[in-house]
Parts: C-alpha cells; sequence; structure tokens
C-alpha cells in the first residue's frame, strides 16, 4: 500500500480538496486504530535502549513518534533546526541571536524557509528550529539560541521564522516556558508573579501561537513548583484556554516527562524522543480507568489533526537534496551574517575612520586564537555541520588577494605585539566559543526514573550523576562564569593596541561581552557573533566595506555586570521579575556602554518622528528618514514609548524597520507599533487594558538614552500632538 492510497493519504487528500476538515479527517484515522496504536501516538517510536545513540542519531535520521504503517501515518519526524538542519551536512546559518541583529523579520522568514525546506529534504516533517526563550541575563549559556532581551523583538523575529518553516514543515515553539538558564535547567524553579508572566516572559510565545505555531515543546524547569511537563496551569489554562492553541505539545527530550499519566492530562501531548515513562505506565493506567480515554483521546486528535493539516497545505511535491546546502541557501548566510554584525565604535585614525579598511592597504595582521576557526557555536542539540565553512582569515585572504597578510594566534602576546606593529592596520578576532557557552550536560538535578527503577535511586543513579559532572569539565557548554573576555585575550588587546594604534577589535560570542578595561583604547569594535558556514567572508566584506554592518545590539552592553539581574548558575530556585536588562538599567539609572538597539553604520543616517496613530490595540508611526552621508547606507528606525511622569523612564521597544537609503535621498517610513509593552492584564478577569500615565513616544536609532526631552514636552493640560488612550496620555516628540 502507498502513502498515497492509505487511510492517512486518503484523509489528507480528502482535507486538500475541503471534503472534509481535519478535525474530521482525524476522527476517521482514530476510528481506524487500535489501543495499542492510538497509546503509541502519545510518546516516541523508538526504544529506550537508544537512549546512549540519540547524540549519534540526531544529526544523521529524524526522530519518529506516533508512525502507524499499517495505516500510513508517517508520525511526526523530528529534527532540530535553530541555525540549520541538524541531520546531514546543511546550511548552517548564523545563530539566533545574529539573527536577531538584524531586525529583520523579512530576511529571518526567509532563513526559516529555507531551514523549512532542508528539513523535509532530510525526511522530516517537524522543527524545532522556533526558541524564544527571553534573554532574562547574558550569562545563560543558551543565549546564542534566543533572539535577545526584548519582548517585541522576540515576537517579531519568532513569527517570522514560525511563516517559512510552516512552508514546509510544522513548526515548534520551545522551551515553554521561563527557560533561561542552563546548568540547572533540570531542577530549576522560578517563582514569578502574573505580571511579569503575561506581560514579560510570555508575549513572545502568545504571537507564535497566534502566528500558527504547529507545536510546542514544553521546558525541563519547574514553574511555581511544577515541572512544566504537569504544569496544567500554562499548558492548558494559558496556553490553550486563554490562547486557544490547537496543536500539540511535545516534551523536551528524555528527562522533560516526570509522570506519565498526569502529563498527559496537564496537556502534554507527547513523550519524546523514546519510549520511556509512558510506553510503560499508559497501557495498564488505561485499563484501570486511572486514565480517561477521553483524555487518550484528546491528544491523540491534537496530533492526528495538525499532522493531516500541514500535510495538507503544504507545497507540493517536496522538494530533493539539491536544494541542502544549495548556492542560494549559502548566498542567504552570508547575506544574513553581513546584516548581522553590528559596528560599536569606529574612530578616526588619521584622515579618515578606520573601518572599512583603506583601499591603499598593503599589509594586514590578523590576530587572535578565534582567526583561523569558522567558529559555528555551541556544540550540543542545535550543532549544525556544513559541509564547507570559512574563517575570519580565510575570507580576509579571499576578499584581499593583493594584501599580505600575516596571522598568529596571539599565545604568544610579544610577538603578536611585533606582527601588528609591522603591519598598516591590525584585526584581533577573540571572544568565545563551545567551551565558554552552550548546551549543558549536566544532569545532577534529573529525575532519572525515566531510565527505569533501577535508575531510580541508590548507586546507579549515584554513579549516572558522577559520570555526567565528570563529564562536564571536559565537554563544552554551560552557563558562563563571566562577562569578560578571557584574560589572555584582554593581555592580548592591551599589547597589540599599544604597538599598532590602527587595530580592530573582533567579538565572536552568542551573547553579551563587557569591554570596560579595553574599549576606550580601541578605535574600531564589532560584533560578529557566530556567524554560520560563510560568516568569515560576511566579515570580510564588511571590514573592507564591500557591505554594510547591518546589526543592531538585540540586548544592552552594561557597563558592569552588577547592573543586571543577579545569576546563580547553580541556583535551584529564581525569581522572574518586570527588571531586566536595558529596563533595569533605565529604572535604575545606569547609563550602558552601548544601548538597546545600537549600531553604526558607514554614513549618517537622522530620523524624524512626524505622526503616530496608536490604541490599545496597537497602531503605526511614520518617521522621516534622511541619510545625511557619502555613501548608501542602511538604518533600523526604532520607536520607543515611555511613562515620562515617573522619575526614571523605562523605554519600551513598540516597533522597528529596517531602510536602506541612497546618499542624500530621504523617505517616510512606517512603523507598525505593538500595543503589548503598553497594556497591563488583570490575572481575575484575563483583560487587558491600557497602563496608565503620560506616555511619549519617540523615534530613534537606538534605546534613548535620555527622556528628558519627551518630559519637556509635556504638559500639565493635556497632550502634544498625541491622542488619548484609555486612562493615559500619548505625546508625540
Amino acid at each position: 500500500m502507498t502513502a498515497e492510497s492509505s487511510a492517512y493519504g486518503e484523509a489528507v487528500r480528502a482535507v486538500r480538496a475541503g471534503e472534509l476538515d481535519a478535525d474530521e479527517a482525524a476522527e476517521l484515522l482514530i476510528d481506524l486504530m487500535t489501543d495499542g496504536e492510538i497509546l503509541g501516538l502519545l510518546d516516541g517510536d523508538s526504544p529506550r535502549l537508544l537512549l546512549p545513540l540519540i547524540p549519534i542519531l540526531l544529526d544523521r535520521v529524524p526522530f519518529v513518534a506516533g508512525a502507524v504503517s499499517r495505516l500510513g501515518i508517517p508520525g511526526i519526524r523530528f529534527s532540530d533546526g535553530g541555525r540549520g538542519v541538524v541531520i546531514g551536512a546543511s546550511t548552517a546559518f548564523p545563530v539566533t541571536i545574529a539573527r536577531a541583529a538584524t531586525l529583520d523579520p523579512s530576511l529571518e522568514e526567509r532563513v526559516g524557509l529555507a531551514i523549512g525546506l532542508e528539513s523535509r529534504a532530510r525526511g522530516a516533517n517537524y522543527s524545532a528550529s522556533v526558541c524564544v526563550n527571553l534573554l532574562r541575563h547574558p550569562a545563560w549559556g543558551r543565549a546564542q539560541e534566543c533572539y535577545g532581551e526584548d519582548p517585541v523583538l522576540t515576537a517579531r523575529m519568532g513569527t517570522a521564522i514560525t511563516r517559512g518553516v510552516r512552508v514546509h514543515t510544522m513548526a515548534c515553539v520551545k522551551h515553554f516556558a521561563l527557560n533561561s538558564m542552563e546548568n540547572e535547567r533540570f531542577e530549576v524553579d522560578v517563582s514569578v508573579d502574573e505580571h511579569a508572566l503575561h506581560e514579560v516572559y510570555l508575549p513572545h510565545f502568545k504571537a507564535v501561537v497566534e502566528a500558527g505555531a504547529d507545536s510546542v515543546m514544553s521546558s525541563y524547569n519547574r514553574v511555581r513548583g511544577e515541572y512544566m511537563d504537569v504544569n496544567r496551569a500554562l499548558l492548558t489554562d494559558v496556553l490553550r484556554q486563554e490562547w486557544g492553541f490547537s496543536g500539540f505539545v511535545t516534551s523536551d527530550w528524555v528527562f522533560g516527562t516526570h509522570d506519565a499519566v498526569l502529563s498527559l492530562q496537564a496537556g502534554m501531548d507527547v513523550e519524546m524522543p523514546l519510549r520511556l515513562l509512558r510506553a510503560r505506565e499508559l497501557p495498564a493506567a488505561l485499563r484501570s480507568g486511572d486514565l480517561a480515554r477521553a483524555t487518550v483521546l484528546q491528544s491523540a486528535r491534537r496530533i492526528l489533526r495538525t499532522c493531516v493539516q500541514h500535510a495538507a497545505t503544504r507545497e507540493v511535491p517536496g522538494p530533493t537534496r539539491a536544494v541542502i546546502a544549495s548556492p542560494a541557501h549559502r548566498a542567504l548566510a552570508h547575506r544574513v551574517a553581513a546584516e548581522s554584525i553590528v559596528l560599536l565604535k569606529n574612530e578616526t585614525v588619521g584622515a579618515a575612520p578606520l573601518l572599512p579598511l583603506a583601499p591603499t592597504t598593503r599589509h594586514l595582521a590578523v590576530i587572535g586564537r578565534l582567526a583561523a576557526q569558522a567558529n559555528l557555536g555551541d556544540h550540543g542539540s542545535s550543532r549544525v555541520r556544513p559541509p564547507s565553512t570559512v574563517s575570519p582569515l580565510q575570507g580576509l585572504r579571499e576578499a584581499l588577494p593583493g594584501v599580505r597578510i600575516t596571522t598568529t594566534s596571539g599565545r604568544n602576546e610579544r610577538a603578536a605585539a611585533a606582527l601588528a606593529a609591522a603591519a598598516e592596520t591590525a584585526i584581533i578576532v577573540v571572544g568565545l566559543d563551545q567551551h565558554d557557552e552552550g548546551e549543558s550536560v549536566v544532569t545532577g538535578g534529573v529525575d532519572v526514573g525515566v531510565l527505569g527503577r533501577a535508575f531510580g535511586s541508590g548507586p546507579f543513579r549515584r554513579v549516572l550523576i558522577g559520570l555526567a559532572h565528570l563529564a562536564s569539565r571536559f565537554v563544552r557548554g554551560g552557563d558562563r562564569a563571566s562577562l569578560d573576555l578571557r584574560p589572555s585575550d584582554e593581555r592580548l588587546i592591551h599589547a597589540v593596541v599599544a604597538a599598532n594604534p590602527r587595530t580592530v577589535v573582533v567579538l565572536i560570542s552568542g551573547s553579551a561581552i563587557l569591554t570596560e578595561t579595553w574599549r576606550d583604547r580601541v578605535p574600531a569594535l564589532l560584533f560578529a557573533w557566530y556567524g554560520g558556514m560563510e560568516g568569515g567572508r560576511a566579515l570580510a566584506s564588511v571590514l573592507t566595506g564591500s557591505e554594510e554592518p547591518g546589526g543592531r545590539l538585540p540586548f544592552v552592553l552594561p557597563t558592569d555586570a552588577a547592573h543586571l539581574p543577579s545569576f546563580d548558575p547553580a541556583a535551584k530556585s529564581v525569581v522572574y521579575d518586570d527588571k531586566w536588562g536595558q529596563r533595569r538599567l533605565d529604572g535604575e539609572g545606569h547609563a550602558a556602554a552601548f544601548p538597546f538597539g545600537f549600531g553604526l553604520g558607514y554614513t549618517t543616517i537622522e530620523h524624524r518622528l512626524l505622526d503616530h496613530s496608536f490604541d490599545d490595540t496597537g497602531g503605526n508611526a511614520d518617521v522621516l528618514v534622511t541619510n545625511t552621508g557619502d555613501r548608501e547606507g542602511s538604518t533600523v528606525v526604532q520607536v520607543y514609548a515611555a511613562d515620562v511622569s515617573i522619575r526614571r523612564p523605562v523605554a519600551q521597544l513598540l516597533g522597528f524597520r529596517k531602510v536602506t537609503l541612497q546618499p542624500g535621498a530621504e523617505t517616510t517610513v512606517r512603523v507598525i507599533l505593538d500595543a503589548g509593552p503598553t497594556l497591563q492584564r488583570d490575572p481575575a478577569t484575563r483583560r487587558w487594558s491600557s497602563r496608565a500615565g503620560d506616555w511619549a513616544l519617540l523615534a530613534g536609532q537606538h534605546s534613548p538614552v535620555s527622556w528628558a526631552d519627551a518630559a519637556r514636552l509635556r504638559r500639565p493640560e493635556g497632550p502634544i500632538e498625541g491622542q488619548a488612550v484609555s486612562d493615559g496620555r500619548w505625546i508625540c516628540g
């Protein structure tokens, strides 16, 4: 029986033709299934004996759950894919936080389309590529997998990749919810009040659900004392009843299911990726009546209706493997990498700014332990293995074939200084790699009962935990202990700058790096992230000026880590409030080294807010943008709001839009505004309303350093050039 002639194939055909809806098709399939087949939808298909092979198999085949060959049901066929498909040799895009720095949702949608296309070409129909956990603190080991610290930015980029991915595969958004630390991710308990939960840490998840996400992955951590797989308050009350989510929920892998029956009752539909707790416990629970048949059927319907609906609406026919790491996808990876690079400093040295490199350059020194490495980022579950990579050094040699390029790792600081002194310009490439940050292998707090009773307690459990901790000493990742560079990197910067004042520092990382001890001595500074397989070429194109540095910071760079929330990577409990990132600095009166949204270009661009229309459903603002420089350049128009009636107004990003202008050109840009940051939710009624205050609206190129100008606009008798919004006043500034 072919797939097309199977019961499942007929159900998909009928939905595509409009003869049935997806719910009706799911019911027809369930009527044909045995109880064993229905229960088989609720966990992975592979036996638990494959547990040690997961790291080996993850990059070779999709992991399947709920396949029923008798009826042609393919099941969900999982691939990870935050920066590209993890199966085989696929396109490695810049990491998620780098793509956030582009502040370009249309570009992110194209990345999602490419990831979905390559996932499908590898045999997957389900991609866990949408990670929208908020960056509460930059020491989080998996910061590189998120879109930064701002809920509106995260929502816009998350919905964009979701739209792209869903063209070819079902899109899974993760990790729901409040997952923003790594070392104790299996056990940490997050306390959060209703205001912070719904107005800070959940809006971007809600936006992605509304954009059509097919699936949600629950996180490992606890929220308000309950592990997320059994957290009915979030999985059912919020996700399904309040938001109307109709797709299915899967667990995070292996250690994400703590109770087979309670997790199903709470709203977690599929245990991934193997036959672990549920395979052992659900059949008996169903027979005894401890598990209601209606609960099982409810999850079965969610899974089948989502799979059928996706199969009926995705593009036909499927792609061939020729699309994988194709020239078009490599070109897209290059463009994203270039547009993600953030230029933080570019001082004049001699007659002109140090960057772009002068076309008359004849001798360049490229220094640093990361200069000759492609450095794609974390080596955990999101790791992509592309067919080729380009390091910064290789990219510069390709871009400057007529320039003498000398290089050293920088381990010998005196030798590095001598090399720099002999060159016209020195470029230092330093920062982090997979050993400094990434996914943690520590399982010290995990309930390893999923591996069987023998591991639930006693010596076997202690041995397993001991081995995991031992492995963590030699393997990658985890949360960062410091936001500073390695001391050896800082010493190298000081030595090279002392030898050659024409020094460019390039930072490679997946999150913030403090620069206070050395940035004043460096004339040019860039953030180049983990730039993907084409990252070296993109960096070279920016350094040489053939492309603009198009990135803007998706988080604040403080002058002191103490200005951020406290962060204890060993914490078993933590409180999440509404004071983090740029908002915390604003509220406490600390100036940033570089504010959220900051980034320079190679031209000068001015912004002026002309008009706006706004209410508690959103709105738009018209901004006049003028390129006052002498070359083409891009900017990101950013619109912020703040209540200027309080002593220290806190900036709230409402919207943004990237635009490119020719020299001397000007245009009016319409920016779509999100009302969310100006609203409050009533916990009792779950209704949203405008927050009280005198609200000023400003357009600029980064989060405002001061709201003094906006405060001067405010008049006691009412708003200026604005409009009343519920019980708040709006001021156009």
